[in-house]
């Protein structure tokens, strides 16, 4: 008896160890929105990503004595152009396992990819896609399906609270069976995000990419998520440097005012310092690398409780 126990033990830990870094495809029959060729994506000297054509997901398990049962999607930035994976994806996912949550970073398709047929809506059904895949696996990882959320920084913040405020319970008429899943993420973590495409403090380049250079005023609002938000929309922190010069703290004021205006439970931290893009943080004794604490914080609050 003893020697079966050790062997399960044994079994287990090497498959949470195998398990630790997994790389998925999010579609293994017909790609959404896509020509169906699939070219070469490109890898820039920094890391970076784009020409992405045949998206997946990579999940980061935490030991099992860490584990809280919360995982979080994360989309990294980018401008809809690149995406940087590296310091916006996969460091934060391997920050995440050490406070005991999985971390599933998203490599989703762009509006720039050179095989899409609907720019304006495949990043955010690459993103849905993940939500509903970790909801899917979520008792194979030892996850709990009420408590997965979606993080994402700068564009991928964009892209983040799209799906919060565009989302599903599921396509029961699908014949496939993961998107019978809900996609509504449980909770959001948005990083100096862009957040509207209509307001004169929009990120020019991320609505170009997104929408093209003459988007319907309809477009504009859809993809304006500040007014997208319901009562229906999930618990938010929200992170920003008040001296970003790429994506102006006004796209995360406005989200935050609007989850007040409809009773979202909501917080808002704005650093003195710390420009934009600054990932788990530039500089010691700076206060924006505080950052993680708060975010921590917050999430014992609002998600470990559940």
């Amino acid at each position: 008896m003893k020697n079966v126990l050790f062997f399960t033990l044994v079994l287990s830990m090497i498959t949470q160890a195998l398990f630790a870094q997994k790389t998925m495809k999010l579609w293994t029959d017909e790609i959404p929105f896509s020509t169906g060729i699939i070219g070469e994506e490109e890898i820039t000297d920094e890391g970076h990503v784009r020409n992405i054509q045949d998206p997946t997901i990579t999940v980061y398990l935490p030991e099992k004595e860490k584990a809280t049962g919360a995982a979080v999607v994360i989309c990294p930035g980018g401008g809809y152009w690149i995406l940087a994976i590296k310091h916006e994806g996969h460091d934060i996912a391997k920050w995440f396992n050490e406070i005991g949550v999985a971390g599933i970073v998203v490599k989703n398709r762009l509006p720039t990819s050179d095989n899409i047929t609907d720019k304006s809506e495949v990043a955010m059904t690459d993103a849905q896609r993940a939500i509903r895949m970790t909801r899917y696996n979520s008792k194979d990882w030892g996850i709990d399906p009420a408590k997965i959320g979606i993080m994402g920084f700068s564009a991928g913040g964009h892209l983040a609270s799209t799906v919060g405020t565009h989302f599903d319970l599921g396509i029961p008429e699908s014949q496939d069976s993961i998107q019978h899943i809900s996609c509504r993420p449980d909770f959001m973590i948005l990083m100096y995000p862009v957040i509207t495409m209509s307001e004169d403090y929009m990120h020019a380049g991320s609505m170009k990419n997104l929408l093209g250079e003459n988007p319907s005023e309809e477009q504009m609002i859809r993809f304006s998520n500040e007014k997208q938000v319901t009562s229906e929309t999930p618990p938010t922190i929200l992170i920003h440097a008040d001296d970003d010069k790429g994506v102006p703290v006004a796209n995360g004021i406005a989200f935050y005012e609007a989850l007040q205006a409809h009773g979202v439970s909501a917080e808002l931290h704005v650093f003195n310092s710390g420009g934009h893009g600054f990932g788990l943080g530039r500089k010691d004794g700076t206060s924006h690398n505080m950052w993680p604490e708060n975010v921590e914080a917050w999430m014992k609050d609002i998600v470990f409780k559940k």
